[in-house]
């Protein structure tokens, strides 16, 4: 019987916590939860925002673990789908990046091929908060 929304969030809070008390705090900490298609983000170890996300469709991938940025891009465009357009891109794997979209009304469900979408008033205060943190002050965390 899978975990109730409210207790996985939690005990994912229980866990940054004690990881925070175990090391040096990030200024940005973001949790992206893949069963609930949601993002938590704190900044400086207070909650900042919790958001819908969309993540991998079915026949695709969002990778798990955890990250630290690699590029920021403010504006980007798609190489591999069509140009599509990927607003205050946070790449963090690759060619997997957070970012917003224009299909907001898709946000909360699995509609993306890997990256993680928000949407772009979002997408553009964490693009902030993590340009201002500086890419060794953030970290994030994605679970199944």
């Amino acid at each position: 019987m899978p975990m109730p929304a409210p207790i996985r969030r939690a005990l994912a809070a229980l866990c940054l916590a004690l990881c925070a008390a175990a090391a040096p705090a990030e200024e940005v900490a973001v949790l992206i939860d893949l069963s609930d298609q949601e993002m938590t983000v704190w900044r400086f170890g207070e909650v900042a925002g919790t958001w819908p996300v969309s993540t991998a469709r079915a026949g695709k991938c969002t990778p798990t673990g955890t990250f630290r940025p690699q590029v920021l891009k403010r504006t980007h465009f798609s190489t591999r789908y069509g140009g599509a357009p990927m607003p205050w891109s946070i790449f963090f794997s690759g060619h997997y990046a957070i970012h917003g979209t224009n299909q907001v009304d898709r946000l909360g469900q699995p509609a993306s091929a890997g990256c993680v979408r928000l949407h772009p008033d979002n997408a553009e205060a964490l693009f902030g908060w993590v340009r201002e943190a500086g890419k060794e002050e953030t970290v994030i965390v994605i679970r199944e």
